[in-house]
């Protein structure tokens, strides 16, 4: 697809995270499997929920613009997960893997966030303020499992992780 107007980029981002949510909606059960923490767990599974959700409304506005958001693969997206798909290959402590599963998600929830906040301002600028406020709706979810993850990585999993290896060093 050519770029020559803010609307090609426009529709090109969307299509870039519809993948990614795809993608996403791949992998967070896997992960989910590979979680020991029951609140991390539970973190994955709201998360898939959301995730769901979130592609409904992208299609949602590509339905409404008469746009196919299908056919395009996000590689940023794509190497993220594959990083996360790494860290569960290895032999790990569970406490560690689950350090580790947080860092990986986390680094997508960065991605998406990016994603999110450029195609909002982008709508936003083309005068598509219904979009906009969509967008900006699934933004505000992601910056929140963000926090989330923070949360659960300071207050239990990091501290277990560490915890952990002290057993193991001593």
């Amino acid at each position: 697809m050519a770029l020559e107007s803010l609307q090609d980029l426009y529709l090109e981002q969307l299509r870039d995270l519809h993948s990614a949510e795809r993608q996403i909606i791949e992998a967070l059960p896997k992960m989910i499997k590979q979680t020991s923490h029951p609140e991390l767990r539970q973190a994955f599974e709201l998360h898939l929920r959301q995730t769901e959700e979130q592609l409904r409304r992208l299609e949602q506005i590509g339905k409404k613009s008469g746009q196919k958001l299908t056919g395009h693969k996000c590689k940023g997206m794509a190497g993220l997960l594959e990083e996360g798909a790494e860290l569960m290959k290895e032999r790990a402590d569970s406490d560690v893997l689950d350090a580790a599963l947080i860092s990986a998600a986390q680094r997508v929830e960065h991605y998406e966030m990016a994603g999110y906040g450029c195609a909002r301002t982008y709508a936003r600028l083309l005068g598509l303020e219904d979009d906009a406020q969509i967008l900006q709706r699934t933004l505000d979810e992601e910056g929140k499992t963000d926090h989330l993850l923070t949360s659960l990585a300071e207050r239990v999993v990091n501290v277990d992780a560490l915890t952990g290896s002290a057993k193991d060093i001593g």
